[in-house]
């Protein structure tokens, strides 16, 4: 079974303000929750082709995974998919200016994969918990950046 969430938030600063924040892996840990740390394997920027290994928590588990970046447009999306890690996972954020004065941001948050093996059997509960941390992890963002 495939998982495949989507989220979205509008977060009160400027496009370009929460783009450069969000889509630099080393903040990672300050708005996810579950992510406890983020190390380069390639020298930042990012850029396409950087590759970034991640520790995080999920469902009681130590997950350490590699992202690499595919797509990148500075301000308007990242796109990254897992290079090393428990199963296939891709990540895109997108952002893109909101409200009257285009002031704010709408920045959407998407984790799609297929998981396998055991993984595969708690693929609608996984699907569930991601949408939750997904929330809050939005809204830490937010919280951050509207400060």
């Amino acid at each position: 079974m495939k998982v495949d969430v989507l989220t979205e938030a509008v977060i009160a600063a400027p496009c370009d303000r929460v783009a450069a924040y969000a889509a630099d892996p080393t903040h990672a840990p300050e708005w996810y929750a579950n992510i406890t740390s983020a190390d380069w394997r390639t020298p930042p920027p990012v850029a396409v082709g950087s590759k970034v290994a991640f520790v995080a928590r999920f469902l009681g588990r130590r997950l350490a995974y590699t992202y690499e970046i595919t797509t990148y447009e500075p301000g308007r999306r990242v796109v990254m998919r897992t290079d090393e890690g428990p199963f296939p996972m891709e990540t895109t954020y997108t952002w893109e200016p909101y409200g009257e004065g285009l002031d704010h941001t709408r920045m959407t948050l998407r984790n799609r994969g297929e998981p396998s093996g055991f993984a595969s059997l708690a693929a609608t509960v996984m699907a569930a918990a991601m949408r939750r941390a997904q929330h809050k992890d939005l809204a830490a963002l937010k919280a951050l950046l509207e400060r």
